[in-house]
């Protein structure tokens, strides 16, 4: 029990900390002249230098929101500080970088999440010489606050580094000493000599005070003690509470910040990931990108990831997946000359149970995090783990016990990261993860002082700085039988993001289809025709595809700035990708040819398409060939409000609800009850506005009144189409055509709605006449299944779910699939299957989501479960329309294939070979058969980086490929 006497001295000691830090810094001067620009935009040290220029004021107020001002600093370092170390002194509020002839020095930052006030301008003054640089510093406020900024402070300070390590001596035992739970003998002894500390300091005595702390350093650990290994980090978000263009420079300051404390600190080692943030520094500061090579090439500077950026990974596709590894690990190979091991995805909002496979055939065989920690209503068991995959490929994960990836090396965190480790009796090894992030930054002095500190304390577990290299190195000793995890990581939290800011994510399925179009028409047409492969363009429009994958753009949790950036990127994207596909599917047809319907998608079809003049026709194409129109031999009709086909009846009632859908040749009813109603919820999140969709939503879900208004708009024989008008809400409209067409065998609603609600939830709702204790949904190469019921907590966690273009209810013999073409956002409850359509949050983006969507979504009942009726098919060709174009390409298929799905097809990186990428969608195993219209000398394996492997067996132009379940493939073709 402690005394009334210890509290008293535990305030002693924090006045004392705050006095010796001050110590530190004991003089400062005022420049001779500060100066200041006009307002500008993002502009460099060198346009900067044109700028007018006038005298600044401390106090003065400087925005808006985003602006920049640079300032001209002018000083003499007095004589008296001969030998001295000298620094700047910047408070503003707000970001700023140091300059000097040029070059950025340093990031400032008075923020009130990351300080770093001081940039060290000498180590050693020679005594009166002048000094002069420059501060650029941006106007940037949390959450996009339009708030003023003002310049508080522009000093010079001198540095006393004897009372610097005093101070941080003394801070770190005062940190342990206030503890709970410490030995009580240590305890006692720690407060006690602190206290003496305090006043032998009082009494002027300063070299027995400092023998008093060196005493009490030297008190170290047992033998055996949890070990860290401590690595610096600056978690930045490429976009956020910021746009791109600021990332750009927020690059700048972290980098130079960390470069500037490895000068200082040997023991330094720091890590980033995130290619492209390499790519902005190599072009915006290529001697600062040369100085970070060369840390990179001592082993000082760790290169992580191995991804174009730190992506989302629920809504990007497969390939884009593929291609964030492909780019990233080949730009830091020509960089850096290394690959990376570990993928380094610490804030990303859930895992895929595909990324353990794709991961290892990018070279990757670890994996951290860091979210999971934040889980809703269940915790992880294991805090290292070997996390295997659907298809069984497996890697080594571990998120650290300190629950964030911006540790800060308090004596506190160290203590309770260790405590909370789940795999003590495994492993006596964890990863601390330190430095101001988010908004990047990175580690500062104070961390590093109390992580030397902290290398053999009692009381405190061993911290030793390193790389995430030697951490994996030996935590892969130390759990020789790992306990796994299977399947996908779900995140409990952040769900609302599969559907946030819609028309982001329409871009992003928009261009990660017309990028397959586009390389798979110019792939073949080079090889068919020998036409040149556009490779660098193509290279370009992905990686503004990868870039806006980031995950806090494509998940909808940024300001409206990021998203008016990305409307203009997938506009550019979707602009430049159609040319080239439009190019290349010319080129691959006879000139003056009539033109032809050209299938792109990886399955054979026979769909109803207006050709090019606008007329409706029925045409059959193969897998990646030219068909042609065709006569029907089916017809539908519109019968009042039915419409009918050879293989489906739907009837509606005048509220556009569907009221029954009958599968003709099986005689079933798909649907327990009216299905297609419309559902609004109040959707107001306790915090994470754009990010969170909380349970109790449900609550409060209504449907909608129903249509006021229809219209008959095709009665058959092609086509059938019924409008429905609806009022939403206080104030949104929707206009939705109910599409049935001849030989059709799902039912499309394309709904445009011009949407006003806030704090609104849209969701349409499906009772299924399915009963099964599972729903399949699609994700990147795969499927995940997922509970329909809520027997734990982890059932009720996953009320809300990510799926691509299916989510589909079985039971033996019948099921109902649910196809979307640009939503993400799924729930299944018993046998109510609903899509979320949109949502109305207000921050960070006030505007999130206000105005006109157009989306899509089908449903198709099937005969079996989804495998056997061709769910995965069918949701390609729903996604995929057929193009038109002139005639005369190869007869039949360019490529095909039995078993796998051919989804990719491009040229490869460094060669004129042709690379497929192709995988097993239904969990089966067996032995393919890829079809290809042109000769083949040689067929090799590859991994996703495109390393040729093994040859496969070749039949005349027949490639014989053994799989294993949801095995993905990538075959080099010559």
């Amino acid at each position: 029990m402690e005394h009334r006497y210890h509290e008293p001295v535990r305030r002693r000691l924090a006045q004392m900390s705050a006095r010796l830090l001050a110590l530190a810094h004991p003089e400062a001067i005022a420049p001779d002249r500060l100066l200041v620009s006009e307002r500008t935009e993002r502009i460099g040290w060198h346009p900067a230098q044109a700028l007018r220029y006038r005298e600044a004021e401390l106090g003065e107020a400087f925005g808006p929101q985003w602006a920049t001002y640079w300032f001209r600093i002018e000083a003499t370092i007095p004589l008296e500080w001969a030998g001295e170390c000298v620094e700047l002194a910047w408070e503003s509020g707000s970001e700023a970088t140091l300059w000097r002839e040029g070059e950025p020095l340093q990031g400032l930052n008075a923020g009130a999440t990351a300080r770093r006030i001081e940039a060290r301008l000498t180590g050693a003054a020679a005594g009166g010489e002048p000094v002069a640089v420059s501060v650029e510093m941006a106007c940037n406020s949390w959450m996009g606050a339009d708030d003023p900024v003002r310049l508080a402070r522009c000093e010079l300070v001198r540095f006393d580094p004897a009372a610097w390590e005093t101070a941080w001596d003394f801070e770190a035992l005062r940190q342990l000493e206030a503890e709970p739970d410490l030995e009580p003998a240590w305890a006692g002894l720690l407060l006690a000599e602190l206290n003496r500390f305090c006043a032998a300091w009082d009494r002027g005595e300063h070299a027995a005070a400092r023998e008093i702390l060196a005493g009490l350093l030297a008190h170290g650990n047992a033998g055996h003690v949890h070990r860290m290994t401590a690595i610096g980090h600056a978690h930045l978000d490429t976009a956020w509470l910021w746009p791109l263009a600021e990332s750009r420079r927020k690059v700048i300051r972290s980098f130079a910040n960390q470069l500037v404390l490895m000068d200082r600190y040997p023991e330094h080692r720091f890590a980033a990931s995130s290619a492209q943030h390499y790519a902005w520094l190599e072009e915006d500061a290529p001697d600062l990108f040369a100085r970070v090579r060369e840390r990179v090439r001592e082993g000082r500077w760790e290169v992580v990831g191995g991804a174009w950026v730190e992506p989302d990974c629920n809504l990007p596709s497969g390939e884009s997946l593929v291609r964030q590894l492909l780019y990233g690990q080949r730009a830091y190979e020509a960089w850096f000359g290394r690959r990376c091991r570990e993928c380094w995805s610490p804030d990303t909002f859930g895992h895929n149970g595909q990324l353990p496979q794709i991961l290892r055939g990018a070279g990757i065989d670890r994996f951290l995090t860091q979210k999971l920690s934040w889980n809703q209503f269940t915790s992880p068991p294991h805090h290292s783990f070997r996390w295997e995959g659907i298809d069984g490929s497996a890697v080594l994960a571990h998120f650290p016990p300190a629950d964030t990836y911006n540790a800060q090396v308090t004596i506190g965190e160290l203590r309770a990261a260790a405590a909370r480790y789940r795999d003590h009796d495994r492993s006596a090894s964890s990863l601390l993860v330190f430095g101001h992030g988010d908004g990047g930054g990175g580690p500062v002095p104070e961390m590093l002082e109390l992580a030397r500190r902290a290398r053999d304390l009692q009381g405190v577990p061993r911290v030793e700085v390193g790389t995430s290299d030697a951490f994996f190195s030996r935590l892969a000793e130390e759990l020789d039988e790992p306990p796994s995890l299977v399947g996908e990581l779900y995140f409990e939290y952040h769900r609302g993001t599969y559907t946030s800011q819609a028309r982001t994510k329409r871009g992003n399925r928009t261009g990660e289809r017309l990028l397959h179009e586009a390389e798979a028409a110019a792939a073949l047409v080079g090889r068919l025709r020998g036409a040149d492969y556009p490779a660098d363009e193509l290279r370009g429009l992905w990686r503004t595809l990868l870039l806006n994958q980031f995950h806090d753009i494509l998940p909808g949790s940024s300001i409206r700035a990021v998203y008016e950036d990305a409307e203009r990127d997938h506009a550019a994207l979707a602009a430049g990708a159609a040319q080239v596909r439009d190019a290349a599917v010319a080129a691959l047809g006879e000139p003056g040819a009539e033109p032809a319907p050209l299938n792109l998608a990886p399955f054979a079809r026979r769909d109803m398409t207006a050709d090019p003049s606008g007329r409706l026709v029925m045409a059959e194409a193969p897998a990646y060939g030219f068909g042609a129109a065709v006569e029907p031999d089916d017809a539908v009709r519109a019968d009042g409000l039915v419409l009918e086909n050879g293989h489906l009846r739907a009837e509606l009632d005048a509220a556009g609800r569907l009221l029954s859908l009958v599968d003709r040749q099986s005689g079933r009813d798909a649907l327990a009850a009216p299905g297609n109603v419309l559902e609004l919820s109040a959707d107001r999140p306790s915090q994470w506005d754009a990010w969170e969709l909380e349970p109790y939503y449900a609550d409060t879900r209504r449907a909608c009144p129903g249509a006021h208004r229809h219209e008959v708009l095709a009665g058959g024989p092609l086509r059938a189409e019924i409008a429905f008008e609806h009022r939403i809400g206080e104030a949104s409209t929707l206009r939705q055509v109910v599409r049935l067409d001849a030989g059709g065998r799902r039912l499309e609603f394309r709904t445009t709605i011009e949407w006003a609600e806030r704090h609104a939830l849209l969701q349409v709702a499906f009772p299924l006449l399915v009963r099964a204790t599972t729903a399949t949904y699609e994700m990147q190469f795969g499927v995940a299944s997922r509970p329909t019921h809520v027997n734990t907590a982890a059932d009720l966690a996953q009320f809300e779910v990510p799926g691509h273009r299916f989510a589909d209810v079985s039971e033996h013999g019948f099921g109902v699939a649910l196809l979307t073409d640009s939503t993400y956002g799924f729930s299944a409850r018993g046998g109510e299957l609903r899509l979320s359509l949109l949502r109305g949050p207000t921050e960070p983006d006030p505007e999130a989501d206000l105005g006109l969507h157009e989306l899509a979504y089908a449903v198709f009942p099937h005969a079996g479960g989804w495998q056997a009726g061709g769910v995965v098919a069918e949701a390609r060709r729903f996604n995929e329309p057929l193009r038109w174009a002139p005639a005369g390409g190869p007869p039949g298929a360019a490529a095909e294939a039995d078993g796998l799905v051919l989804d990719t097809i491009k040229r490869a990186e460094d060669s004129d070979a042709l690379v497929l990428r192709l995988y097993e969608p239904h969990g089966a195993r067996g032995t393919a058969r890829v079809r290809l219209a042109f000769p083949i000398a040689t067929a090799r394996r590859a991994t996703l980086l495109e390393d040729p492997g093994e040859p496969l067996t070749i039949t005349d132009r027949t490639i014989e490929i053994p799989y294993r379940p949801f095995e993905i493939v990538t075959v080099l073709v010559d």
